[in-house]
């Protein structure tokens, strides 16, 4: 039974590749309108539990649901799931043949049925949302990693879903472009949108997350609001990556 204000939960998941046991009895609620954002050494198993919550990746036990429904059921509708949770990913992935205004609409059009018209209005206001009104007409090549980027939030958030996944968003992109990114990603959370962000931005982490995951080994090795977390961790595994990362 889900408690109230919880959105997605993560119910003792565990998680193999061949032998290699990648998630370990991960439990985590996510509550409606809050920032988790998940930190951690590289092979933690951080983007592996993003891709878990939108089935890109299988389980071999535990549960996960999202608003009280079991999305890791065999039986779990996966098309409908992906319209309810967004993601964002490392590498843009947008179709190079289409323009930016193409890209947004072609989801929402190919899988929710909705009229062109409609699908055109959603996602004018959604690349003016990102910054991008200018540029609706131009193709992934002629756009900056950034740009690219900020594209395919605004893709993601065409399927209006309940919660978003951000996958190290930044991390292929040049310094000088992370911060336009992550200035949407701000704006996101100032507007009640409930977030699970991996990344190693901790100043972003800091600064919007509600609340800070850190994983090591497949574990969650602690949990706290940012304040706590980055100012007292309670834990020497924190205190260690929290010295390598400040």
């Amino acid at each position: 039974m889900s408690s109230p204000g919880v959105l997605l939960e993560f119910d003792s998941v565990d998680k193999y590749f061949g032998e290699t046991h990648v998630l370990k009895d991960v439990s985590l609620d996510i509550d409606e309108g809050d920032v988790t954002v998940v930190i951690g050494p590289s092979g933690s198993g951080k983007s592996t539990l993003l891709r878990c919550a939108n089935r890109l990746e299988e389980i071999q036990g535990g549960e996960i649901r999202l608003e009280g429904q079991s999305i890791s059921a065999p039986d779990a509708d996966i098309d409908r799931l992906r319209q309810r949770i967004g993601m964002v990913f490392q590498s843009f992935n947008l179709f190079p043949h289409k323009t930016a205004l193409e890209n947004v609409t072609l989801a929402p059009k190919k899988v929710r049925g909705v009229d062109k018209t409609t699908a055109r209005e959603r996602a004018d206001r959604l690349l003016d949302r990102v910054g991008l009104g200018n540029q609706k007409e131009s193709y992934p090549n002629q756009l900056s990693g950034g740009q690219q980027q900020r594209v395919a939030i605004a893709r993601a958030l065409a399927m209006d879903p309940r919660v978003m996944l951000f996958d190290e968003v930044t991390s292929a992109l040049d310094p000088e472009l992370v911060g336009e990114v992550l200035g949407v990603m701000r704006d996101l959370a100032a507007e009640g949108m409930t977030m699970m962000v991996v990344t190693h931005e901790m100043g972003f982490a800091r600064e919007v997350g509600d609340r800070i995951v850190l994983m090591a080994d497949g574990h969650i090795v602690e949990t706290a609001p940012p304040e706590k977390f980055f100012e007292d961790p309670e834990t020497d595994r924190a205190k260690r990556f929290l010295s390598r990362m400040l």
